[in-house]
């Protein structure tokens, strides 16, 4: 197992890198360290730290310099980092979000199918057919970096960014996917729409997803894709509806 790097973040702040690369085992240590952090947080035992950032591979500690020093709060974390090697990865939530593919919110779809060699409806299945790991939330609040994109839809981001995207558009961008929870410029190659609101800021939880939740895409027609769009509008439609299971509340 590599042992974790510290890298300096400023006066306030410290990286933990558990690696160099996208993958399920470093964001297992990343998420337990993080879930360990947090605890200790709420318990009060690491006076002066006050947030944590966690990412793919590595955890941003962030403490108040006048209450605390580093070399204190690095001493604090050694336990619960080495208890975050030897803890399983816990099981996040399920989630089954519906997508309208292509439309105008999907207009790189069909180039995608032409670039991968396959019909559009092939790309459907496929991306549809997977269900991808939740690594991390960060560019917009609420957006989700999801892996991992089956081989064949792997696509570098494009040349031009859009000034554009809309909010609820699905995208791929190399082996990632994601839905963008609001109207932003952006890279990816745009492929549907997803009206499920990703991003609830009066909520306990503001982001629905979570890093460590799984996620699974059904395709949905045209007609059921509005008809969704206007009972969430109307608040008809419960955020439940769309959780499959909920490991945290197990």
């Amino acid at each position: 197992m590599t042992v974790p790097r510290l890298l300096d973040a400023g006066d306030g702040a410290f990286t933990i890198e558990f690696g160099d690369r996208i993958d399920p085992a470093l964001s297992a240590r990343v998420a337990a360290l993080d879930r360990a952090v947090r605890a200790a947080i709420a318990q009060g035992a690491l006076p002066g730290v006050v947030e944590t950032m966690p990412t793919f591979r590595s955890l941003t500690v962030l403490y108040d310099p006048l209450r605390t020093r580093r070399a204190e709060v690095q001493a604090a974390l050694g336990p619960l980092l080495a208890a975050g090697d030897d803890a399983a990865a816990s099981a996040g939530r399920q989630w089954r979000l519906p997508v309208g593919y292509g439309g105008e919110a999907g207009a790189d779809l069909d180039e995608l199918a032409a670039a991968a060699g396959l019909s559009r409806e092939a790309v459907i299945d496929l991306h549809a057919g997977t269900i991808y790991r939740v690594y991390m939330i960060g560019f917009l609040p609420g957006f989700p970096f999801m892996g991992d994109l089956p081989a064949p839809l792997h696509r570098p981001r494009r040349a031009e960014p859009r000034l554009r995207v809309p909010a609820g558009a699905v995208a791929v961008a190399n082996g990632l996917t994601a839905v963008y929870p609001w109207q932003s410029p952006g890279g990816w190659h745009l492929i549907g729409r997803c009206p499920v609101p990703l991003f609830d800021a009066a909520a306990d939880q503001p982001s629905l997803l979570a890093p460590g939740d799984s996620v699974r895409f059904e395709p949905v027609s045209p007609a059921r894709l509005a008809e969704l769009e206007a009972a969430i509008a109307a608040g008809d439609v419960p955020v439940t509806n769309w959780l499959e299971t909920d490991h945290a509340a197990a």
